[in-house]
């Protein structure tokens, strides 16, 4: 995205149109306009959801999370962990995702992830000018991958520190293709030639419910989300979204530079199945743990990599262990991250 398009994103954001939101009391969400969607599909929005609980200390930077693919934000117990550390909250549901879902339009399709800077921008500035704080930035999975590139191009447009990011959380980043190794060299040479001509194709990857099982309370799991935003077995991949993916994770490959500290957390193990059983509670059901690690280098900043035993893709959606562990983990580096701890391990 070059710095005109960048500048031409920057309207001035309307005050008093917040909402109740779903997740209900103390959540609130407003939506960001962002006129035709480049791929065509109508008018795009996206929407951002804050907490606000009434005792919050308001101590510490604000935080922008960013969820991943066939996802939104419903994660309450997230928010209120880092609100209850004096943090104040925001979430943004991406274009086509979640609630910034429109009629007609293809569930979390965009042919160019630089296309989203246009309302991480917009968030970004709405929560600097509501807040005063900087702002840590919270990715999982694709939102993880998208996070990292928004930065890097903000670090190369200014700085993200005079953006005023002060650091990056990635939650099992999606840094790399899962699966064999033909499919990042031969297998991304079709997916860039199928993307590039008939971009709404639904690949033929075949469907697998074993993650959302684990998660949802109807079948295995303790989360209650909505399973038309959510579903159990996924959205259908398109060919036209999986080129955009190749691409940013081959720029990310050729070395980053996002400009602040990052704190990486993955599960230990990959386990992949096409139906749920006990071994998807305790390991990444989803991502090629191994792909993560060997690319976490590629930030161009201090990065620290935790590996949580016995978690899930998401690792704050994990069992109560790890679940736990991870929050220690991030705590420990937020108060490092803020000057009041011991340096965390490499």
């Amino acid at each position: 995205m070059t710095n005109e398009s960048r500048a031409d994103t920057r309207a001035p954001e309307q005050a008093g149109d917040w909402h109740p939101d779903v997740l209900g009391e103390g959540y609130e969400y407003r939506t960001l306009e962002l006129g035709p969607d480049p791929d065509g599909e109508g008018e795009a929005v996206a929407t951002l959801v804050r907490h606000l609980p009434a005792d919050i200390a308001e101590t510490g930077d604000a935080v922008l999370y960013l969820h991943g693919f066939t996802d939104y934000f419903f994660q309450r117990h997230v928010a209120e962990h880092l609100t209850a550390r004096g943090h104040r909250f925001y979430a943004l549901d991406l274009r086509k995702c979640g609630r910034s879902l429109r009629p007609g339009q293809t569930p979390h399709f965009i042919s160019d992830l630089a296309l989203y800077d246009q309302e991480l921008d917009r968030s970004l500035r709405a929560i600097r000018a509501e807040t005063g704080a900087n702002v840590l930035v919270v990715g999982h999975s694709t939102g993880g991958l998208v996070a990292s590139l928004w930065l890097d191009r903000l670090q190369r447009d200014g700085g993200t520190a005079a953006a005023g990011i002060s650091g990056l959380i990635l939650n099992s980043p999606w840094f790399d293709l899962q699966g064999p190794a033909y499919f990042r060299t031969v297998g991304t040479q079709v997916i860039n030639t199928v993307g590039r001509f008939r971009a709404k194709s639904a690949l033929p990857l075949g469907k697998s419910s074993a993650y959302g099982d684990s998660l949802h309370h109807s079948v295995a799991g303790e989360w209650d989300y909505d399973l038309d935003w959510k579903p159990r077995e996924g959205f259908p991949v398109r060919a036209g979204w999986l080129r955009a993916i190749r691409l940013g994770q081959a720029r990310l490959h050729r070395g980053l530079d996002i400009g602040v500290p990052a704190l990486l957390l993955r599960s230990k193990l990959t386990t992949f199945a096409r139906q749920y059983g006990p071994a998807v509670d305790v390991a990444d059901a989803v991502l090629d743990v191994a792909q993560i690690q060997r690319w976490s280098g590629c930030l161009g900043d201090r990065t620290n990599i935790v590996p949580i035993d016995g978690a899930r893709h998401d690792v704050f959606l994990s069992a109560e262990g790890p679940r736990t562990e991870a929050f220690r983990e991030l705590d420990n580096w937020l108060d490092w991250l803020a000057g009041g701890g011991p340096a965390p391990r490499e």
